[in-house]
């Protein structure tokens, strides 16, 4: 679709990207916006605000919200908003922070391979925040702006990571997709928006990725700070603050990565996870998984279990974890997991789930090596391979093996919403869980309003215990 020229005000009136990026964020109606590209956001919605939901009682989300209530607040009601789950006001930077933060500290979330991370952890926060001053809302804008901001964040983590040699977290780039989002809810102006991504950009956090890899813990993956500092840097534009240009976005060297801007979106190639664990080790789980499934192995029948898949992989925590935050960038763990149990589940990365004597003896019998050529697939995808060798001599091959979820081996439109109610039901209650379920399933509807979602969204849940989940 073809968008009108419009005048920047600014210095930078000519930056082609910089243009083409207003008029898709300010001016673009929902109804432009490809039918299945709609469609797919309403499952990356549902699917992020199922992992909200289950990891609120954990205890970095607990955290997060009660140092939003001492640190973020606000009583401006265009400014403040009421915490997921959680139902205590913040402003809508420590609402939006809080979320994030929960929901980063439990894995299961999508993410974008090109990137190396995750953009629903920090753009679904900001919306859910910024719904609240606007009751009006429709189902079908607000699945826009939740695109809009999937879209700018795709491109900002694509152009950070070519122009800089640090391997940073997603935080440092889901700002910008925070203040997209931002700018269209709160209907900034063209040069409110440019400085507002400027702003963010400047200030986004490039926190290091592979710390946290080799000490895992609460830090995850910046997200929380990234819409924190996002969700700031569009009321800072609001207000008069200038901090232009972003220069992943205006400067020449990143052109390329915005030219498709409206035409290739990246809402398509998000993946959805099939298990709460670092994505980097779900082609081993799966090739484990295809072994086990067809072969019917019991873990008594498995002797020793190699695994070659890419570099990264191979620097995930590799002992018997004593945290959640290890058990979720663990590899050895989660092979060793699925093999007992025959899934992951929240109770296996938490509790007794990290003192399980069977995982323990299993995880002892896994080697993990790193395969060049598994490598060098990496980021556009994320590969392993896997022999088993059984208790009775035979040695068992998978092959080459790409990680489920993404586009490549997508989870069905089933799938999702089944690994939603896994996730949700035993902390909100089936009803609710189903409300909500419906409440996001319906709003590509022409009447619809968010306030019918986020009417659900925001009291705290009566079940405050996880339960055992069944299998899906």
């Amino acid at each position: 679709m073809a968008m009108p020229s419009h005048r920047r005000e600014g210095p930078d009136a000519s930056t082609s990207v910089a243009v083409r990026l207003t008029d898709f964020v300010l001016r673009r109606p929902a109804a432009a916006f490809p039918a299945s590209v709609l469609e797919q956001a309403r499952y990356l919605l549902l699917d992020t605000i199922g992992i909200a939901i289950a990891a609120g009682p954990m205890e970095a989300g607990r955290i997060a919200r009660d140092t939003a209530t001492l640190l973020y607040g606000s009583t401006d009601p265009r400014h403040s908003a009421r915490m997921l789950f959680d139902g205590r006001r913040a402003s809508i930077a420590g609402a939006a922070y809080a979320a994030a933060t929960q929901i980063d500290n439990l894995d299961g979330h999508d993410g974008y391979s090109p990137t190396k991370g995750h953009i629903g952890v920090a753009v679904v926060p900001a919306l859910a925040a910024l719904a609240e001053a606007r009751p009006d809302l429709s189902g079908p804008e607000a699945l826009a702006s939740l695109i809009v901001g999937y879209e700018i964040a795709g491109r900002a983590g694509i152009a950070l990571h070519a122009t800089v040699s640090d391997y940073h977290t997603s935080g440092a780039w889901n700002a910008l997709g925070v203040v997209a989002v931002a700018a269209r809810l709160r209907r900034l102006n063209d040069n409110q928006l440019r400085q507002a991504l400027g702003i963010a950009e400047y200030h986004g956090p490039r926190s290091q990725m592979m710390r946290e890899i080799a000490n895992p813990t609460m830090l995850h993956d910046g997200s929380g700070v990234g819409t924190l500092i996002g969700l700031s840097a569009a009321v800072l534009a609001e207000r008069g603050f200038t901090g232009a240009p972003a220069i992943t976005i205006e400067e020449p060297e990143v052109a390329d990565h915005w030219q498709d801007l409206g035409a290739f979106w990246q809402v398509l190639h998000q993946y959805v996870k099939p298990y709460p664990i670092c994505r980097w080790a779900h082609a081993a789980i799966d090739a484990t998984r295809g072994l086990c499934q067809a072969h019917n192995l019991e873990p008594a029948d498995i002797s020793h279990v190699e695994v070659n898949s890419f570099h990264y992989a191979a620097t995930l925590f590799d002992g018997m974890p004593d945290t959640t935050s290890k058990a979720q960038y663990s590899l050895r763990f989660a092979v060793a997991t699925f093999i007992v149990h025959g899934r992951i589940g929240l109770e296996h990365i938490s509790g007794s789930g990290l003192e399980d004597a069977a995982v323990a003896d299993m995880l002892s019998r896994i080697t993990v090596l790193e395969s060049e050529r598994h490598s060098a697939r990496f980021p556009a995808g994320r590969w392993a391979d896997v022999a088993i060798t059984t208790s009775d001599g035979r040695i068992l091959v998978s092959g080459d093996v790409h990680a489920r979820g993404g586009p490549e081996a997508p989870l069905t439109q089933t799938e999702i919403v089944a690994k939603y109610m896994e996730f949700a039901a035993p902390v909100l209650g089936q009803g609710r869980a189903e409300a909500i379920r419906d409440a996001v399933l319906s709003l590509n509807d022409r009447d619809s309003l968010f306030s019918d979602l986020s009417a659900l969204l925001y009291d705290p849940p009566l079940i405050t215990t996880m339960l055992q989940r069944p299998a899906w």
